[in-house]
């Protein structure tokens, strides 16, 4: 691995330091970053303006085509710009989907004038996209997804069920994955298309989450007309496009907001436990070694990937490591932190409990972490069959037509 920054890599971080530094505030205390799950109007439209200043200042779309308004740079600057945007408060959560996941499937799909209609309002922050794929029935196998689509002339009709669509209440446009051939084996009937979320019989249901998040969303389809002309490769090949996109979400979910082992060390130092700081418990602080521990092997597992990238090489699925433990650490941290508060760790008013209620929210949305971007479940599977090489697992629907498929009583 290779720690140093190139000349290039050293000119573009002075650059995006001297961008952020001019338009951003520097994070303080511990407050959390606005994200996603707490977007409101106001929330959204901070979201949209330092989109927009990103672009026009040529700091976002980095390694996107320059016709479309990025850099054609390597993804390794990327990297860069996130490391040094990490230091500063700035609203997230609106684009991440769109711009990581949806317009790269778009950009390898889509025809050119598709490109030039829809490329620059997403990097420019005037639109939002977001990402229909799982399924109430589907668990975390997106190829046993039912909601259909039937061709009618030049259109195709869609009816069936998305759920946890992120962002889908405030978002313009979708990249959706649906079965228009049930006869043949479950990943070779999928078809890919974009839509407008403003057509008529696309009811979106904001999910209220018992963090008090609303950002997760059940999208149903009744009659939905979406023209051919907004299909994303072939008819039956929309597995194909689909790992378009999870290979992008694979590389933008690895990593989890916080609390982080620095936020738990933190909190140590200001909980008491047995009259004294708990930071000075042997207990306490085996645990905190065990989570640092932990996170350096992460931080060393990303430089691998940043000197892949800085290679101009691909990363491959060895990335699924990083989402695996960081979710799962994730959860442990921010219960042992309620641990340390005791009674107080009940209380989850940001404004009242230590590290404004960073531990507790984190507690009650870090399961959906584990399954977001690819379960627990299914990242062991890729680590396992595609970094270590073992045998994959046993299907017993395998070659078998999807509606021959055994299931449950409806």
């Amino acid at each position: 691995m290779d720690f140093n920054d190139t000349a290039e890599e050293a000119a573009f971080r002075a650059e995006a330091r001297a961008f952020l530094t001019a338009n951003a505030e520097p994070k303080a205390g511990s407050r959390p970053t606005l994200r996603l799950s707490g977007l409101d109007a106001a929330g959204v439209a901070r979201c949209k303006a330092w989109q927009a200043k990103k672009a026009a200042a040529g700091m976002a779309g980095l390694t996107w085509p320059k016709k479309f308004g990025g850099r054609e740079a390597s993804p390794i600057l990327q990297v860069i710009y996130n490391q040094e945007e990490e230091a500063f408060s700035v609203p997230r959560g609106l684009f991440e989907i769109g711009l990581g996941m949806c317009i790269p499937t778009m950009m390898a799909y889509a025809k050119p004038e598709q490109l030039e209609r829809y490329v620059g309002p997403a990097l420019r922050g005037e639109e939002v996209w977001c990402q229909l794929f799982s399924e109430p029935a589907g668990g975390s196998d997106l190829a046993a997804l039912r909601t259909r689509a039937e061709r009618d002339g030049d259109d195709w009709v869609i009816n069936g069920q998305k759920i946890w669509t992120s962002g889908a209440h405030l978002s313009d446009f979708g990249i959706v994955v649906v079965r228009t051939d049930p006869n043949v084996p479950k990943h070779e009937g999928l078809t890919f298309f974009f839509l407008d979320m403003k057509s008529p019989g696309v009811d979106i249901r904001p999910i209220h989450q018992m963090s008090g998040a609303r950002h997760f969303n059940e999208v149903f389809f009744t009659d939905v007309r979406v023209p051919d002309s907004q299909r994303l490769g072939g008819v039956g090949q929309g597995w194909k496009v689909s790992l378009t996109t999870l290979m992008n979400e694979r590389l933008a979910v690895g990593e989890v907001p916080r609390p982080e082992v620095d936020d738990l060390v933190a909190l140590s130092r200001t909980v008491v436990l047995d009259g004294e700081p708990a930071i000075l418990n042997a207990a306490v602080r085996e645990r905190i070694a065990e989570w640092y521990a932990r996170s350096q092997g992460l931080k060393f597992t990303r430089f691998r990937t940043m000197t892949a990238l800085s290679r101009g090489e691909t990363p491959g699925p060895e990335n699924s490591i990083a989402k695996l433990v960081n979710a799962s650490k994730q959860q442990d941290i921010a219960r042992f932190g309620l641990d340390l508060m005791g009674q107080a760790g009940l209380a989850i008013d940001d404004d009242l409990v230590e590290a404004h209620a960073m531990f507790q929210s984190a507690l009650l949305s870090s399961p959906s972490l584990r399954i977001a971007g690819g379960s627990d479940e299914i990242l062991r599977n890729i680590i396992a069959e595609r970094v270590l090489g073992l045998p994959p697992d046993i299907r017993a629907d395998k070659g078998m037509p999807f509606n021959k498929v055994p299931t449950g009583r409806r």
